[in-house]
């Protein structure tokens, strides 16, 4: 004889439980309460491989966790709290609000507003055919980093930039035509001649362009030499990075409207492998751990944004601090 299959309705609270053990389906659920997403969709929200996502959803709705709604050849899932059943509703609600306060929901949240608002531009109904249309032809014939860069023409063209923590030179590349010098700095000697002959193959002019090998914690650079500094990714690698922040204050001049610090690194998370396969010193860092340190450091004006993630990534979301110097 075969086992009769059972609904939702018919599951022990213990088998409903252990189809929620798993922090990934946790997620899922999460998500899925708030907004109504494909699969591709989802899995580039909880960033896991399509087999993974494929069998997550499939568990949570053969045990009703889910359901689904099929528009054309696309099938969307959500959580609809008022269809499930007394049980499991109570289960939900019990962890719910705890999910809120979980790491990853920031990064989810983040990600989903990603993949939410690429839909609408993909979509006739929300921009009018012709406007979706023509977003495609521009960026075939133009790509899609041309705005950031042209915008880069806002900064003075009287400031002396550094880039530090500078690696293969990419912000000193962007930088290079907007600025009167860039003063590129690296702890790595060969790090530096890497980034001057790549800086050199793709015709950025460089006379300009200081290439300076030494520490972030004890910059070689002049109190007061530069209007402007940009430090990317590079502070979750130091053990004290308060020393650092203190040496950006130092070497910056608020002269010619300058004396302006542009800081982007990680967000909190609780990604351990990033310290044992990276070397990573800290997982990230709070909005509030960012402005004491910069505080302390003798910074004022601070702001702090969270950079809408390239869906296509897989590490956790970014922030761009922006302070200037306090007199």
């Amino acid at each position: 004889m075969t086992d009769q299959i059972r609904t939702p309705s018919q599951l022990t609270t213990a088998e409903s439980l252990n189809q929620l053990s798993d922090t990934i389906r946790l997620r899922m659920m999460r998500v899925l309460c708030l907004h109504e997403l494909s699969v591709g969709e989802l899995i580039r929200v909880i960033q896991i491989p399509q087999s993974s996502g494929s069998r997550h959803l499939k568990l949570l709705s053969e045990g009703g966790w889910v359901v689904r709604r099929s528009v054309g050849p696309a099938t969307y899932y959500s959580v609809v709290l008022d269809e499930l059943p007394a049980t499991m509703r109570g289960i939900w609600l019990a962890v719910r609000d705890d999910l809120d306060r979980d790491a990853d929901a920031q990064g989810d949240d983040q990600r989903v507003r990603s993949v939410l608002s690429e839909r609408m531009r993909d979509s006739s109904a929300f921009f009018g055919e012709h406007a979706g249309e023509w977003d495609e032809v521009r960026n075939d014939l133009f790509g899609r980093h041309f705005t950031d860069r042209a915008l880069l023409g806002l900064i003075d063209p009287r400031w002396r930039v550094a880039d530090l923590g500078c690696g293969t030179g990419n912000c000193t590349e962007l930088l290079s035509p907007w600025v009167e010098r860039v003063v590129a700095v690296d702890r790595s000697r060969e790090m530096l001649e890497g980034a001057e002959a790549r800086l050199k193959n793709v015709s950025v002019r460089t006379d300009h362009i200081e290439f300076v090998e030494g520490e972030l914690s004890s910059l070689p650079l002049a109190s007061g030499s530069v209007d402007a500094a940009v430090c990317m990714l590079v502070i979750h690698h130091l053990a004290e990075p308060i020393e650092a922040i203190g040496q950006m204050r130092r070497i910056l001049t608020d002269e010619r409207g300058g004396g302006v610090l542009v800081l982007v690194d990680m967000c909190e998370h609780t990604n351990e492998q990033y310290r044992r396969s990276m070397g990573h010193a800290h997982l990230g860092f709070s909005e509030g751990e960012i402005t004491r340190m910069l505080g302390e450091a003798g910074f004022g004006d601070i702001r702090i944004n969270t950079l809408r993630p390239d869906v296509n990534s897989s590490g956790p979301p970014l922030f761009a601090a922006v302070a200037r110097v306090s007199r």
